[in-house]
């Protein structure tokens, strides 16, 4: 494991937005996800690719709020263009656990 300084982590801009659409992206080569993130008045709303298939439904991702990094280049991820990486952990199967915060907190919150 590589060392960073405070400074370094700083840099990572992760903020919470919520999931106000998600469809199933069906020209990913893995299953996906397209999400819809919004990320409050300032922020807006931004786009993503989530391999999180295994463990959720399109129609329950809606409202769920998520940490993700906003700071990142856009990249283009086939027809898609993201504009940002939701967060998440693999559990014991290797299957896509979102990391949410556990109450809710103001869209564009900045995770220090």
């Amino acid at each position: 494991m590589e060392l960073i300084s405070f400074d370094d982590f700083l840099k990572v801009e992760l903020r919470v937005g919520r999931i106000v659409e998600a469809s199933v992206f069906k020209e990913a080569r893995k299953p996906a996800y397209v999400l819809h993130v919004d990320f409050g008045d300032e922020l807006g709303i931004k786009k993503s690719s989530a391999q999180i298939t295994a463990l959720y439904e399109p129609e329950e991702l809606v409202g769920k709020l998520v940490v993700a990094v906003i700071n990142f280049p856009r990249k283009q991820v086939g027809p898609l263009m993201s504009e940002c990486l939701v967060t998440g952990f693999h559990h014991e199967r290797g299957e896509v656990t979102l990391c949410v915060p556990d109450h809710s907190v103001p869209l564009g919150t900045r995770l220090l």
